[in-house]
């Protein structure tokens, strides 16, 4: 099950990283296309401002040409009648054109060649009109035959052939401009469609990749599913067979630790029982060594008073203490294998009680000691086996008391907390404390750490996480030299034990 999860998580970031591109591709090619557009937008709404001033420009341009035409007519009319409705039609045009020739300059005033035909214009209307003055001011003046023979004599007719190719120019110079800002827009369109053709494009090829991404993840995932369906089917019966068999391996470890140890207690016992036996003949031997002395002394060598007084004793008492030590080995390994084949019991526990025995069991070593043991806070409720948590508890504290540093009173204290429905139950000292480096071995077998000043065979600990580990827990360290240590204990809140029948 766990070589499926990987697998799955491995498939997953790749699908996750293409999903991924596919999504910023897939934006980018949206906002791209959304700037495009709001682009061409503000392109259209300037080609259509440009298109209506191109309008606005030819109408200006034609309006002034009337108003300049309309104004010849009614001084013919006086000229000819000398009827005042003519001269009020004259004047009233001729005020109108000022206006009609201000708008035309205002729309062109962007423009340098639209200004220079409009100044000729300007100059032709004003030459015009001053003629056109003049006539109309000798008729009023009653000198109407001068007025005649000037009008004959004057080229009015030229003047207004050239003001209206003026105007004509004017209008064409606006309707080329209008054919170089429809080019623009078309420019514009094409391009606005070239880059939505290029961001439809992309988002088709994006929903291609992501769809076939999906299929595949889909693929997979459906194919995982069915092999953990497969799993799940013959879960129970490996996770059976595996317990029956790591059952028979521990049944069968402890069986030889049993045989073992039984076996190496049949010699030690004899070795022993042999050294005992050497002890004894020690007195006899130096008592027959003074007689020798006091009655022959020449047959007494040194070496032989060597041998009896010193070498012999003292190779007896290497053999007392090595068999001593071996012995309690021995009965360690027996006490580990007793252990695991104790039935375990869970019961409802108070922590901070069971410390309190603890402390009161073995308080004459801890004021020994100088140390003090405390509980700090409140220990949440545990249910596990009593003697297994007494065993690590006094284990842990005794400990702390053994090895405290020197010139420091001792400070131990035991809390506990809840954790993800676990119990957590710590042992803190302010001891000398264990190198980083020798944290994970000295849960091993027969090792320790630090100055071998303290009596011991480096048992305790494991014997402390074989208790955790039977208990469905973990047990874990946190120390630096001179700075103390702490035990972490982490516990099942509720022990649960399988009934091996079933």
């Amino acid at each position: 099950m766990r070589q499926t999860r990987i697998k799955l998580v491995a498939n997953t970031r790749p699908i996750g990283r293409v999903l991924l591109a596919c999504m910023v591709l897939g934006f980018a090619s949206l906002i791209a296309a959304g700037i495009a557009a709001a682009w061409l937008t503000g392109r259209n709404q300037e080609h259509v401002r440009w298109v209506n001033h191109t309008y606005e420009v030819e109408l200006a341009i034609a309006q002034a040409s009337i108003a300049i035409e309309q104004g010849e007519t009614p001084r013919r009319g006086y000229l000819i009648t000398r009827a005042p409705i003519y001269l009020d039609t004259y004047l009233a045009n001729r005020a109108k054109q000022p206006a009609t020739l201000a708008r035309v300059s205002t729309l062109t005033a962007d423009n340098p060649r639209q200004r220079a035909s409009y100044a000729r214009l300007v100059a032709l209307v004003a030459d015009l009109q001053r003629q056109r003055d003049l006539t109309v001011s000798l008729v009023r003046e009653g000198r109407g035959r001068e007025a005649i023979a000037l009008f004959f004599a004057e080229t009015d007719a030229k003047r207004m052939m050239t003001i209206r190719r003026l105007a004509a120019h004017m209008a064409q110079e606006e309707r080329r401009l209008l054919k170089i800002r429809d080019a623009d827009q078309v420019r514009s369109v094409r391009a606005f469609y070239i880059v939505l053709g290029i961001a439809g494009l992309i988002l088709l090829v994006v929903a291609i990749l992501s769809v076939t991404t999906v299929m595949r993840y889909t693929r997979d995932l459906t194919r995982s599913r069915d092999s953990l369906n497969t799993l799940n089917e013959t879960l129970e019966e490996q996770v059976a067979e595996r317990t029956a068999d790591l059952s028979l391996a521990n049944d069968e470890i402890q069986r030889f630790a049993y045989i073992v140890s039984h076996d190496l207690r049949s010699p030690l016992v004899n070795v022993m029982g042999f050294t005992a036996e050497l002890a004894a003949t020690v007195a006899p031997l130096e008592e027959l060594l003074e007689r020798a002395e006091a009655t022959a002394p020449e047959i007494v060598t040194e070496d032989a008073r060597l041998a009896v007084r010193e070498d012999l004793p003292e190779a007896v008492g290497f053999i007392r203490t090595s068999t001593q030590k071996m012995d309690r080995l021995i009965n360690a390994i027996l006490k580990l294998s007793r252990e695991g084949r104790r039935v375990i019991a869970p019961e409802r526990l108070d922590v901070a009680e069971i410390v309190a025995n603890i402390c009161g069991s073995m308080q004459h070593i801890i004021d020994d000691r100088g140390a003090t043991v405390s509980v700090e806070g409140t220990i949440p409720g545990l249910v596990s086996d009593r003697l297994a948590i007494e065993q690590i508890l006094s284990n842990l504290i005794e400990n702390a008391t053994k090895y405290l540093k020197p010139g420091r009173p001792g400070v131990i204290t035991v809390s506990g907390h809840e954790e993800r429905g676990r119990v957590v139950l710590s042992v803190a000292d302010n001891g000398r404390g264990i190198d980083t480096r020798d944290h994970a071995r000295v849960f091993d077998l027969f090792r320790r750490s630090g100055a071998q000043d303290q009596p011991g065979e480096g048992i305790g600990l494991a014997h402390v996480r074989a208790l955790a580990y039977r208990l469905g827990g973990t047990i874990d360290l946190a120390s630096e030299l001179g700075e103390g240590a702490t035990f972490r204990l982490n516990l099942p809140k509720t022990l649960t034990v399988q009934d091996p029948k079933a």
